[in-house]
């Protein structure tokens, strides 16, 4: 009797499966009484249906049997306020996901249970939502040829619901972020099963309402993109930056899903995507922005809207959307003949762009009669033989704002890479180094061949300005020139060359200036480790090159006047070396067609040189080592926690290396000292205390460039408060306290004249008016 008492249950046996099931069957209601012990017994029948899905065959007959869907059906109407909903859904999705056999997939999606589970009014709280959805996208993973049928409800050929389908998409915008993303895989995997009925289904209208809603969301994003970019005021700070580029993600999340859609490859599911991506964000973004036609609510700013155009051309991509964009902006230059080619196109490459040119061309008309009272603003560039009219995609390339030219000018040299343009649209404004664009009458050519100087002219007096642009707008100007140089295998006219000359010049003044700051003695280091950047970013693609460049030229604005930290003398002297670089890439693109591999050789043996340590130096001297005094001037500091003391003041610099030692006398050895403290002898700047003339103030740099990744981020943001050191010494007299700025200067000197010799065969003054001259003859 004992023995029987204490013998272990099987519990996964088929008697005990039939116990539970009868248990659950004699429940009547579901209130907080008996909650737990429903849980436990829904948990149960869950790890038996598993097993018996995989182990035992005869268990799961049971399941089908005693209809045990049902029951669970039947204890969500008879819960009362016992929250018995989420551990269910939680049940059912494991026990869904766990199912091998395509019997039991298809027998538990059959007999409507799951539909009526998924139809439930549950009342979203708490996790509830993220339990419910978890268990959609449960269901929608079995899904396929076979399985998806079981869940539609068809009248005659056409389905009239799908609520599986229907349900999920009233999370499709929740505002957390997991439940979206398990919503979009769940519509994803029912895309991809390619249904004829399910496809007609979801294209047509009421549920086709999503892809508008979608893309009107997407719309809704840019405009808030575009309200924070107005709000940086032309000062873009590391948090109002973060900010942005969190909206940016969130956008590229979207347009990758818009992305998944086009992908799967049916023109239904297609066509009403691109139709919905076109009229409801193409359209009126491109037409009001290029002047083709108002369009009330479309209030972009112009730079937010090429951000945009970037975005949708780079990850939506397609000829679709290539074609239409291509159209849209090639419109007001193409011939009419051309017009008619493409319009009567019959291949399938061209899609969407035949509606475009048939709308142009109603506006046209429409708006010829007041463009020709009005009259079209011309602009003029060197060596035009024809005016520029001043409209469509040129009236942004050419303007003033330097952050609308490279915009503009970006979209333009997207499209010019594409692989998917238009034959026609292609020649328009490719770069496939075509001389010019063959057309049927001859009237039209190439926009970028056209207006190749033009376009060089513009981008070089951003480059040449006084005073120059930040580094952000320089770096990503030279990126537009190098395009353009390379195109054709062109050189630069006369006025241009004068222009890269200037430019050129300035440069190189600049970085003569930063051998007199704080800083030059980092100014070898900084050419080596910043060359590989700056063509790697030469060199990048139009297709892989982040618009979000964009957005930053527009906020951008370098104002560090009257300020004089270490840490803002660094930044400076590092964008002064960037732009260095990238002028002499540039000019070996005019010269030689090609980037420069390897230019600093010696240069980089120099510096690697440098940091190799002596063991009689005194340079390679470090905190408490013992250097010899020979060189050192006697004199007096007052530390805060040790008082005065008497030291030994040692500047010492060999090649581009330099110090400032304090090191204190030997007890034992009169001959030799331990060093106290080190700072760098670049930047100490000695001064002789006017009131005080046996004091010696020196300037020490606090910022120290090997730690300087910590100073990324937030922390970048606030490191131009760090406020620098200074050491103020004390002599025995006016006249020692002179030597010791004397030997201090002296050291300063040898270091400059160390780097200057470095860096002379880059600073010679060699300007390209002589390759200009003999290619204007």
């Amino acid at each position: 009797m004992w023995r029987s008492l204490w013998r272990s249950i099987d519990r996964f046996s088929l008697q005990y499966f039939k116990h539970i099931i009868n248990e659950l069957q004699q429940i009547k209601v579901v209130d907080r009484h008996n909650r737990e012990f429903v849980i436990d017994l829904l948990q149960s029948i869950v790890e038996l249906v598993t097993y018996g899905d995989r182990q035992d065959p005869l268990i799961f007959e049971c399941f089908m049997e005693y209809q045990v869907l049902a029951e669970f059906v039947r204890v969500l109407k008879i819960s009362r306020n016992s929250r018995i909903e989420a551990p269910l859904l939680q049940y059912l999705s494991i026990m869904i996901q766990n199912m091998n056999s395509e019997h039991s997939i298809y027998y538990c999606l059959s007999n409507d249970y799951i539909n009526c589970i998924i139809g439930h009014e549950f009342e979203f709280e708490g996790d509830l939502a993220l339990y419910y959805v978890s268990f959609l996208r449960a269901v929608s993973n079995k899904l396929n040829k076979d399985t998806l049928c079981l869940l539609l409800k068809v009248h005659g050929d056409a389905v009239v619901s799908f609520p599986l389908y229907y349900e999920a998409l009233k999370f499709s915008h929740h505002r957390e972020k997991m439940i979206q993303t398990a919503i979009r895989a769940l519509t994803l995997s029912i895309y991809n099963v390619s249904d004829d009925m399910v496809y007609q289904y979801i294209t047509g209208p009421p549920v086709s309402k999503y892809f508008s809603d979608l893309v009107a969301s997407l719309r809704e994003q840019f405009f808030h993109l575009d309200s924070l970019v107005q709000a940086t005021n032309g000062r873009l700070t590391y948090q109002k930056r973060e900010e942005l580029l969190l909206e940016t993600d969130e956008i590229i999340d979207d347009l990758y899903y818009l992305k998944d859609m086009l992908g799967i490859g049916d023109s239904r599911l297609s066509r009403v995507v691109m139709e919905n991506l076109l009229r409801v964000l193409v359209f009126p973004i491109l037409l009001p922005l290029l002047q083709l036609t108002q369009i009330n609510g479309s209030n972009l700013s112009v730079v937010t809207s090429f951000y945009t155009v970037s975005r949708l051309l780079q990850v939506i991509g397609g000829k679709g959307m290539f074609d239409s964009v291509a159209g849209i902006i090639l419109y007001p230059y193409m011939a009419s003949s051309v017009r008619v080619s493409i319009e009567r196109d019959s291949t399938e490459s061209i899609g969407d762009a035949k509606s475009i040119f048939n709308q142009l061309s109603d506006m046209e008309k429409v708006e010829s009669s007041d463009s020709e009272a009005e009259g079209a603003e011309r602009i003029s560039c060197p060596r035009d033989t024809i005016p520029v009219d001043r409209n469509g995609i040129l009236a942004h390339i050419f303007s003033e704002s330097y952050s609308l030219l490279l915009s503009s000018l970006f979209v333009l040299f997207i499209l010019a890479e594409a692989k998917d343009l238009h034959p026609l649209l292609f020649r328009m404004i490719g770069l496939s180094g075509m001389q010019h664009m063959l057309a049927t009458d001859g009237n039209t050519g190439n926009i970028i061949v056209i207006y190749r100087d033009q376009i060089l002219n513009a981008l070089l007096k951003v480059l040449a300005s006084q005073p120059p642009f930040s580094i952000l707008i320089q770096w990503h100007t030279g990126w537009f020139l190098r395009k353009l140089l390379i195109f054709q295998g062109k050189g630069l006219g006369c006025h241009n060359t004068q222009l890269f000359n200037a430019s050129y010049q300035q440069s190189r003044e600049y970085l003569q200036k930063e051998l007199d700051g704080c800083w030059f003695d980092h100014i070898p280091e900084v050419l080596r480790n910043e060359w590989a950047g700056c063509k790697a970013a030469l060199e990048e693609s139009s297709q892989c090159k982040d618009p979000f460049f964009v957005l930053e030229l527009d906020s951008s604005q370098q104002n560090t006047d009257g300020e004089t930290t270490s840490y803002l003398a660094w930044q400076r002297m590092v964008d002064t070396v960037k732009v260095f670089i990238l002028h002499l890439q540039l000019k070996s693109c005019i010269l030689k067609g090609e980037l420069l591999e390897e230019p600093m050789l010696n240069l980089s043996s120099a510096v690697a040189d440098s940091g190799k340590t002596h063991a009689s130096d005194v340079a390679s001297a470090s905190f408490g080592s013992e250097v010899p005094l020979g060189s050192g001037i006697p004199c007096r500091i007052a530390f805060s926690n040790a008082g005065i003391r008497d030291i030994y003041l040692i500047p010492v610099a060999r090649k581009t290396s330099g110090k400032l030692l304090l090191a204190e006398k030997h007890p034992f050895r009169s001959h030799r000292g331990t060093v106290l403290a080190i700072a760098p002898l670049a930047g100490s700047n000695p001064k002789v205390d006017e009131d005080h003339p046996t004091w010696l103030h020196l300037q020490i740099r606090e910022f120290e460039p090997k730690f300087r990744t910590k100073f990324r981020g937030y922390h970048a943001a606030k490191s131009n408060h760090i406020v620098d050191g200074r050491w103020t010494l004390g002599f025995s007299d006016a006249k020692a306290c002179a030597a010791a700025r004397s030997s201090v200067l002296e050291e300063t000197r040898k270091l400059r004249s160390s780097v200057e010799s470095l860096l002379a065969p880059l600073l010679q003054n060699n300007c390209l008016g002589n390759l200009s001259e003999s290619e204007d003859d």
